[in-house]
């Protein structure tokens, strides 16, 4: 017989005991093996902390539910870490404690999320089971002794938090594929207006930059109280806490000044064991430093933290934009995530990895595993568009193209690297990609007639078969490394659909380029 109930203070050993036995010392966040911080917990009034508990008082596993995670009356909670003894897993423990926790906190929260690690299925399944739906991938987000590991995140809706949403959010092109997939994911119908024109914040320099003390904190409280702009950024502490509320939750500001004049300001939070960094704030009352200011935030973290996370509104596209330039890439879309007025507004989780991606083992479960995907794809354009802004003038693709038009479509591809003696694509293999040529040569050649032709830099490779939905009629082979960036056709023709203009120029460079190659083979098809 399982009993499941609210933990007391006397719990606080037993459950110390629960992390060691699942995690050795090595668990992501110290404080569970400090049983005095425990207790507190267990007393505080924003925290449901459960235990299981068989016949005869072993304690069997334990869950938890964080309230007031947004800020104040956003109504959002997290489902912290569930942990099972090991002993007593497969029993159903798992499960239970998710269905207690769920009952307790219906009626107290709109929106509930879990980040369920990745590196086993167990979590991702229970969550999903119980009605959470996949929004998100976090590369490396979690830190376990010498390793890191990544999460998914995952969302439930209570009460009318979906009826008060706010629709047609207004989202940047790089962010539409994860803002349709996470939507779907949830029920809803994707209705994101996706916004090619809003410029991101103007990359000024020449602001004086420091860090809040407490003589700051009074011009912050000036720029907070004569605002009038719209909230772009959404995080769990707001300014109006207090300056001694902000020390006491290791939270600081960056500010930017000209000559005496406070400009603007972003709060931020920094997880020392974790070494990850969260905006939570954007106070500003001149557009012109902001980017700046983030610029100087990854900048003077760029050694010390692993992660960078920023929840931006999906209704801000400028923001979304400058983010981007500034290497972010999105990680989640949560639909409805936090209040504004009257209604509930969608986030966007702005992701800025500062260490080489390094996923190590995933058991990933669909549709976590899609979400995944799609996380992962643009990281990869993220590395490929600064190399083909670098090859644009010496690419046949991007002639004719604006330098917007070039930077849309470097953000359609991914980046990928084939090592010499290595097939690009077989003689008769279904196409789905292409390639252009970053770096390297690449062999095309075809069983009846040996080598045809050789592609490099800047040339393309594979677009033949492409664009005909053919399998490739002659195979490629590395002859030296190779870097290509890759555009498939399910991205090709997303492109085209949402930007007619670039697709035409597109199309016409490809021909081109297919007939440089023809005559240049007198008639084989090196591009097949």
């Amino acid at each position: 017989m399982i009993c499941i109930r609210e933990a007391r203070d006397t719990d606080a050993a037993g459950i110390r005991d629960l992390f060691l036995a699942a995690y050795g010392d090595e668990y992501t966040y110290p404080d569970v093996y400090d049983e005095q911080r425990l207790k507190k917990l267990i007393f505080g009034e924003d925290v449901v902390l459960l235990v299981a508990e068989e016949e005869g008082g072993r304690l069997l596993g334990t869950a938890s539910v964080i309230l007031e995670i947004g800020a104040y009356t956003d109504l959002v909670g997290e489902f912290g870490r569930l942990v099972v003894h090991p002993e007593a897993r497969g029993c159903g423990v798992g499960k239970l404690l998710m269905e207690a926790r769920l009952s307790r906190v219906a009626d107290r929260l709109h929106v509930g999320f879990v980040e369920s690690r990745v590196v086993h299925p167990w979590s991702q399944r229970i969550a999903q089971q119980l009605g959470f739906a996949p929004v998100g991938f976090l590369p490396m987000k979690l830190h376990f002794g010498e390793r890191r590991e990544s999460s998914a995140i995952l969302v439930k809706y209570f009460g009318q938090a979906l009826e008060l949403r706010r629709n047609h959010p207004r989202i940047a092109p790089e962010i539409y594929r994860l803002a349709a997939a996470a939507l779907t994911s949830v029920g809803l119908r994707p209705d994101p207006v996706v916004d090619e024109d809003e410029p991101p914040y103007p990359p000024e320099s020449g602001f004086a930059v420091a860090e809040l003390t407490d003589e700051g904190y009074s011009s912050l409280l000036r720029i907070e109280r004569g605002r009038t702009r719209k909230r772009e950024i959404f995080g769990p502490l707001r300014l109006h806490y207090g300056y001694f509320k902000l020390r006491a939750e290791s939270s600081n500001y960056l500010i930017a000044h000209q000559e005496s004049t406070t400009l603007a300001a972003v709060g931020f939070t920094y997880n020392e064991h974790e070494e990850n960094l969260r905006v939570f704030e954007l106070i500003h009352l001149d557009d012109r430093a902001i980017h700046f200011l983030f610029e100087q935030l990854v900048e003077r973290w760029k050694d010390r933290a692993v992660v960078i996370e920023v929840d931006v509104s999906a209704y801000a596209p400028r923001m979304q934009r400058t983010l981007l330039e500034l290497g972010f890439v999105p990680a989640a879309y949560v639909p409805a995530f936090a209040f504004h007025r009257v209604e509930r507004r969608d986030m966007v989780r702005m992701y800025r990895l500062l260490r080489p991606l390094d996923l190590g083992d995933m058991a990933l479960v669909s549709p976590t595993r899609e979400l995944a995907d799609l996380v992962l794809r643009s990281f990869s354009r993220r590395d490929v568009a600064p190399r083909l802004a670098e090859l644009a003038p010496d690419t046949g693709l991007f002639a004719h193209l604006s330098d917007e038009q070039r930077q849309r479509l470097a953000s359609a591809c991914s980046y990928r690297r084939v090592a010499a003696g290595q097939q690009v694509f077989a003689e008769g293999e279904a196409a789905t990609e292409m390639f252009v040529v970053l770096s390297g040569e690449a062999r095309v050649e075809r069983r009846d007639h040996g080598e045809v032709g050789r592609v490099g830099g800047g040339e393309c490779l594979g677009e033949v078969a492409l664009l005909a939905e053919t399998p490739h009629s002659a195979g490629a082979t590395v002859v030296r490394d190779l870097e290509v960036a890759v555009l498939n056709r399910d991205d090709l023709k997303h492109l085209v659909r949402q930007r007619p203009d670039v697709g035409v120029v597109l199309y016409r460079n490809l021909a081109l380029g297919l007939g440089d190659k023809l005559r240049r083979a007198d008639g084989a098809l090196p591009g097949a």
